[in-house]
């Protein structure tokens, strides 16, 4: 018995000698046959992660649109930073260090004197809306 395993036992020989004969042999049905059938093949056109699909407003929380959604998720980034609670020129410094565009500048400068609390109030006091409580 030169072909035989010194790892494991002759049982354990025999289960494995069996569980593959059919690979060596072919013809004989194994757990390996089942990969021999292809898969199913479908006509429709692939997904695409990225295409536009439904309503565009799909998404936005109640009380804001997307544009308003997107628009602070902007002025979001470009505060990113700022110690809050925060006065217009506070934020129009930050903005302006962190190489904002000048219609975004222009925008902070437009906002009241008084101390914002967060992104969110400052997105309120430009008019991107504010979103209402989810739960």
């Amino acid at each position: 018995m030169p072909d035989k395993s010194d790892k494991h036992g002759p049982k354990v020989d025999d289960e494995i000698g069996h569980e593959t004969e059919g690979l060596v042999r072919g013809g004989h049905p194994t757990h390996a046959e089942e990969f021999k059938e292809t898969e199913p093949y479908s006509g429709d056109a692939p997904w695409d992660p990225t295409a536009a699909s439904g309503d565009p407003r799909e998404g936005s929380p109640p009380g804001m649109s997307a544009g308003d959604v997107e628009g602070r998720s902007n002025l979001a980034r470009l505060l990113s930073g700022v110690r809050y609670p925060a006065r217009p020129d506070d934020l129009v410094a930050h903005a302006s260090g962190a190489g904002a565009d000048d219609a975004a500048v222009g925008a902070l400068e437009t906002l009241p004197d008084r101390e914002y609390e967060n992104v969110a109030d400052v997105a309120d006091e430009l008019g991107y809306g504010r979103e209402n409580r989810r739960f």
